[in-house]
């Protein structure tokens, strides 16, 4: 009998990092029974439903879960910048995760060998780790293959011609990133990165610290991102890439209230909007959003993010237009937090108002349902780029937004992008309907047996074997 071995995977911070994460370890357990792994779960003061889940996760014994709290959290707190929070607190956290490697896997017998360490974007620091303890190093990244090779051109940007790509900032700049198949306009750039003097050198250093990785697994597939995954592996400076996805958690069950209502809509009909967990919008813009649904005449579902925090859905009548409510109480529902991939698959949803979250695009491609774009935070900006002039699968609202500096995005705009979206038909040859239907039977595909990602899976786990028996 073959003996078990193990990898230890270290997911990023929040629950989006860790559900995707088990969702790639239940691929991989599936796929390899030799094979068992450890999800080593840094505890943040943050996120409190991470015990919940997990606790629910255990059901496969080759699925385990270390919780870790970092000795120097306390010291964390006082930042006011989540995002520096989480950056400190998994900086501090290296030594106990070297601890827990030796303690838990070095120091057993060769039965229970350690093939290797997953590492995400957000806890990309951990490869150091792996290194000085003589551990190969996997990168699981959740983002597009677009969106890595920007990474790898700013960081080369300074490293290589000592240029910020920050300059760039307020301009009308084009760059000729490799990964997007037109010239990348400054102006979607990640705040990040245009960040110079706060955030520029977080994603400067995770791209620094991902070419030291033995291979990057990327949450996409080939016949999604065909150019941008060519233009890595020409990269000599790239990791080996393993495009493996789309890898979305489908096990979510519906909302009964919400499932009701959609039962009683005619196919393709319901637009759907949803901007994220932090998706937020003042009551001016609110207020343009909700005319301009009203003249579209569209049926809606309106998803978290649409009114803001989750009390403001109490408070609707103060913050919708006079009426609103009444003349769309038939054709509409607006509700706080949404089952997103149980709204989706439902076969009323005719079109997807999205942030432009990776997962919310990979959903999206799953079920065939077209998106208009509207991006918030993070790389959403190039998400919706590569989605609207790159692919040619979506429609633009306003891919420039920011919800650290919004701008007023008129009625009269988005407007416009809903009766382009829910017109749009899958008789047109070109249509954005017909391509996303086409994706959706591509995305499938590739995960079969013989698909694209199907078999650069294989050889992945082919890869975690011939290490184990070197």
């Amino acid at each position: 009998m073959e003996s078990t071995k193990q990898l230890v995977f270290i997911p990023g911070p929040g629950m989006g990092h860790l559900v995707a994460a088990v969702e790639f370890g239940k691929l991989l357990i599936s796929r390899a029974n030799w094979l068992s792994i450890t999800f080593f779960v840094i505890d943040l003061p943050i996120e409190t439903r991470v015990d919940t889940y997990t606790n629910q996760s255990q059901s496969n014994q080759r699925l385990q879960f270390l919780h870790l709290s970092s000795p120097d959290q306390t010291q964390t707190n006082h930042l006011s910048n989540q995002e520096a929070l989480l950056v400190e607190t998994f900086n501090n956290s290296k030594e106990l995760v070297r601890n827990a490697i030796i303690q838990n896997f070095m120091k057993t017998s060769s039965t229970n060998r350690l093939v290797g360490v997953i590492v995400d974007m957000f806890s990309d620091k951990m490869i150091q780790v792996a290194t000085d303890l003589g551990l190969p190093s996997y990168v699981f990244f959740t983002s597009s293959a677009a969106f890595l090779g920007l990474m790898f051109y700013a960081q080369t940007l300074k490293d290589e011609h000592n240029r910020d790509i920050s300059d760039f900032k307020n301009s009308d700049t084009l760059l000729p990133v490799s990964t997007y198949i037109h010239p990348l306009p400054a102006k979607v750039l990640p705040n990040a990165m245009l960040d110079k003097i706060g955030r520029l050198h977080l994603p400067l250093s995770t791209a620094r610290m991902l070419r030291q990785a033995k291979a990057i697994m990327i949450n996409t597939f080939v016949e999604l991102e065909l150019h941008s995954i060519k233009s890595l592996d020409n990269d000599d400076g790239v990791p080996v890439i393993y495009p493996i996805g789309p890898i979305i958690n489908l096990n979510q069950e519906p909302d009964e209230s919400i499932n009701l209502w959609l039962d009683g809509q005619p196919d393709s009909s319901v637009l759907f909007l949803c901007f994220g967990s932090y998706g937020s919008f003042n009551e001016e813009q609110l207020k343009e959003i909700a005319v301009a649904l009203d003249h579209s005449g569209c049926r809606l579902p309106q998803g978290k993010g649409e009114i803001g925090a989750s009390d403001d859905v109490a408070r609707q009548e103060q913050v919708l237009p006079d009426g609103f409510l009444t003349r769309t109480m038939n054709r509409g529902k607006v509700i706080g937090w949404a089952p997103q991939v149980a709204v989706l698959s439902h076969r009323s949803i005719g079109g997807f108002i999205t942030h432009c979250g990776w997962n919310s695009i990979l959903e999206s491609l799953w079920f065939g349902v077209p998106i208009a774009t509207w991006p918030m935070y993070a790389e959403q900006q190039v998400n919706a780029f590569e989605m609207v002039v790159d692919l040619e699968i979506a429609v633009d609202i306003k891919m420039e937004y920011r919800s650290e500096s919004p701008v007023l995005v008129t009625a009269e705009e988005i407007e416009n992008a809903i009766r382009r979206l829910m017109l749009d038909s899958t008789e047109e040859k070109d249509g954005i309907r017909k391509k996303m239907e086409e994706l959706k039977d591509k995305s499938r595909k590739a995960l079969l047996e013989g698909g694209s990602s199907y078999c650069f899976l294989e050889s992945l786990i082919n890869e975690f074997k011939d290490h184990s028996s070197n």
